[in-house]
């Protein structure tokens, strides 16, 4: 007698993902490719054997009921998961990982990162490569979560875990700044709290999934303009529609094209980011990551990560 255990396969999850992603079945059927009665048959199989019914197919759309939902949610962990296990394995089977994935904060020089890893591809290792772009606590999340091997530009917290191993990568001094058309450019220096809190403030969401994150360098009660990265940042605080801190180096091309204005503040700021990575007694580092953690070594290859911003 088969049991849910028998249906709930990794093919099975990367059906279900593929019908919620293209919103139909037809459209599944075709980029997985299968006959659509096929697909609806197989669906039709696993509610049967779970007993309850994952998607509305009262639209033409297939939506995710809630019992759906959930089930995709679990779907993507044990995936994950899965990921995790055959890269252990092979990790200490070949001393390279199956895949190395790289957690990089906004404030990082994406164009750095990716002359790393053309330096890391041309290497020609068995090591499938993997980017994934984060903010504030979401990229020091993703490694301690099992989404990443390695962490670029992660804030240092408190109370980490005792594999988790993390070195500075530099301070990055920040300068507050406006548009030359925004108000707050002809004002008189320093600017208090008090006149910052009178006018709207752009600011990087934090990308961790759950929990309140952080948030850094805004006033209560201030109008805020919530943006995903530091390049929209920097995008929208050229349009003048707010003001706020930016990496002093991303700034300056701007600062002194005068499209962006550089202001005193009270209190100025600094930041000091970390590379983070984990390590184990049990599972020792792979060689992907004991390449990167080499680079990491050299002060100019973190001096750029952190300096080299691209320039209009």
């Amino acid at each position: 007698m088969q049991t849910p255990r028998d249906w709930l396969t990794p093919e099975t999850l990367l059906m279900l993902q593929t019908i919620a992603q293209k919103g139909s079945f037809a459209a599944a059927a075709r980029a997985l490719n299968l006959v659509p009665s096929t697909l609806t048959y197989r669906v039709r199989q696993l509610e049967d054997a779970l007993d309850v019914l994952l998607f509305d197919r009262s639209a033409r759309m297939a939506v995710p009921t809630a019992a759906g939902q959930e089930l995709l949610r679990e779907a993507s962990r044990l995936l994950d998961d899965m990921d995790a296990v055959a890269n252990r394995v092979r990790r200490v089977a070949t001393g390279w990982e199956a895949v190395f994935t790289v957690a990089v904060d906004s404030i990082v020089a994406r164009s750095v990162v990716m002359d790393l890893c053309a330096s890391f591809l041309a290497l020609g290792s068995t090591t499938r490569l993997r980017l994934r772009y984060e903010t504030l606590s979401g990229t020091l999340a993703a490694l301690t979560s099992g989404q990443a091997d390695l962490a670029l530009g992660a804030v240092a917290i408190p109370g980490l875990p005792k594999d988790i191993h993390h070195l500075e990568l530099g301070p990055v001094p920040f300068v507050f700044a406006v548009a030359a058309h925004h108000p707050l450019a002809a004002a008189p220096e320093p600017l208090t709290d008090a006149l910052l809190a009178q006018h709207r403030a752009v600011a990087v969401a934090d990308s961790v999934s759950r929990g309140t994150g952080l948030t850094i360098g805004l006033l209560g009660g201030q109008d805020v303009f919530t943006v995903p990265d530091m390049p929209s940042k920097l995008e929208a605080q050229l349009r003048g529609l707010g003001g706020g801190f930016l990496p002093e180096s991303l700034a300056r091309p701007y600062i002194d094209k005068g499209l962006l204005v550089a202001k005193q503040v009270l209190t100025p700021r600094t930041n000091t980011c970390h590379y983070a990575w984990r390590d184990t007694r049990q599972t020792r580092a792979g060689q992907a990551l004991k390449w990167w953690l080499q680079q990491l070594d050299n002060q100019t290859t973190r001096a750029a990560l952190l300096g080299l911003h691209p320039r209009v």
